[in-house]
């Protein structure tokens, strides 16, 4: 890269030095956007709220055989990631990696995204506030993600 960019004329350093500088920058615009979900989530879970809503919700999951164990991960996962990857250490340590449970939630990981999580940052970062549309067509996406997980999980294991 560094070849053809002198072979162009490019002051190469001059541009890597610009580039870095501008990352930077944006780090620096998304770190408060960062920590607000991380906190939002933390109290989430220490306030018992993921409980309370999963106690909630088992009643009409457990209808389509979707486990009690499994919501925390369906819950945690639009919100944050290293959330989600400590729920899935959790579920992990209690029922095993090749549990039906331990499969459900490394393929609803894989397979669904950190809504909450990329909305707060990218959207907070370039200071974008209409995000109804953009909401609804991601949390959708993740319920769909949640419900072939559990198709693809029972028709494999």
């Amino acid at each position: 890269i560094a070849l053809f960019g002198w072979s162009r004329r490019v002051a190469v350093y001059d541009a890597v030095v610009k580039g870095g500088r501008e990352g930077l920058e944006i780090a620096v615009a998304i770190v408060p956007f960062l920590v607000a979900i991380l906190v939002a989530v933390g109290m989430f879970r220490a306030s018992g709220g993921l409980a309370l809503a999963v106690r909630a919700l088992d009643p009409v999951t457990s209808l389509v055989g979707f486990p009690a164990e499994a919501l925390p991960m369906a819950l945690i996962r639009p919100l944050s990631g290293s959330g989600a990857l400590g729920v899935m250490t959790e579920t992990m340590k209690i029922h095993g990696p090749d549990s039906f449970v331990g499969y459900l939630v490394s393929v609803i990981n894989g397979s669904s995204e950190t809504t909450f999580y990329v909305i707060a940052l990218y959207f907070g970062s370039v200071r974008v506030r209409a995000i109804r549309h953009t909401l609804l067509a991601c949390l959708g996406a993740d319920f769909v993600a949640t419900a072939a997980s559990l198709l693809w999980c029972r028709l494999f294991f």
